[in-house]
């Protein structure tokens, strides 16, 4: 079962792990790093390297990262990254390797908002049904406010510093679910809209895990609808909403069939 942690290393990293790794320097990448190819040198795991080509030739240039390490140019993916990162663990499979390990580097204004989260959500999916291990690490630069609280939502793991996380996170538990923990409100509203969008686009119907979610407030709700509405033809169901949250949907007057959106407790 995928969990919600914050590690201390990337010694910590199993399979099915999708890591949010906020670097704090660039020397930081090379000693984070370390343990993480080790492991996967001595478990003769496949190592996936995606990056930018100043980044792909930084990591390339460690002692540690084996030459079958597979590098690819981020910028040559375009937003198919998840569908880059299943070919290349179906590769390894063929190949007699049953586990493989994906470094991302991410780097500030290489993508917009939007097709970052959606990118992270293809990697989420990837790193639940696959079993493939995946750490993005966001590398030091001028990030855009409120962009590393958005993507650390949509990662089970994080490493590094963090910075003032909206009260939730959002990850794939299975091919239809997505589990949702902690409290949606005012503060962490426009992140979990951003990410209902974003999921929007990979499916027709969402189906959210509500059972650790202790809290949606009015600015949660509004980010939820606005979420369901935004796109026609979608739907999302929330199943194991407690009962506050069920009865504060109900009373707030979006249990209507206009809204495309159903609270199951």
């Amino acid at each position: 079962m995928r969990a919600v942690k914050a590690l201390a290393t990337l010694d910590g990293v199993a399979p099915g792990d999708h890591v949010c790794w906020k670097v704090d320097d660039r020397h930081g990448l090379a000693g984070g790093l370390e343990p993480f190819v080790a492991d996967g040198t001595l478990f003769g795991d496949r190592l996936v390297i995606v990056g930018s080509t100043s980044s792909l030739k930084e990591v390339g240039r460690l002692r540690s990262v084996p030459e079958s390490a597979v590098m690819i140019d981020a910028r040559e993916q375009g937003g198919s990254l998840a569908l880059t990162v299943d070919h290349e663990v179906q590769r390894a499979k063929e190949a007699g390797i049953t586990s493989t390990r994906v470094l991302a580097c991410r780097e500030p204004g290489a993508e917009a908002l939007a097709g970052l989260v959606h990118q992270e959500l293809g990697l989420d999916e990837s790193a639940a049904l696959s079993g493939a291990t995946v750490v993005c690490a966001y590398l030091p630069g001028p990030w855009g406010a409120g962009e590393l609280e958005q993507v650390m939502c949509v990662h089970p793991q994080t490493l590094g510093s963090r910075p003032g996380l909206p009260g939730f996170q959002m990850f794939r538990t299975g091919s239809e679910d997505w589990k949702v923990s902690g409290v949606i409100d005012s503060d962490g509203a426009q992140a979990f809209g951003t990410v209902l969008r974003a999921a929007s686009l990979r499916t027709p119907s969402i189906r959210l895990r509500f059972d650790e979610v202790t809290l949606m407030d009015a600015a949660g709700m509004r980010a939820l609808v606005d979420a369901a509405t935004h796109l026609p033809g979608r739907c999302v169901v929330i199943e194991g909403a407690n009962r506050i949250v069920k009865l504060s949907w109900e009373l707030s007057g979006y249990a209507v069939p206009e809204i495309p959106v159903e609270v199951l407790a």
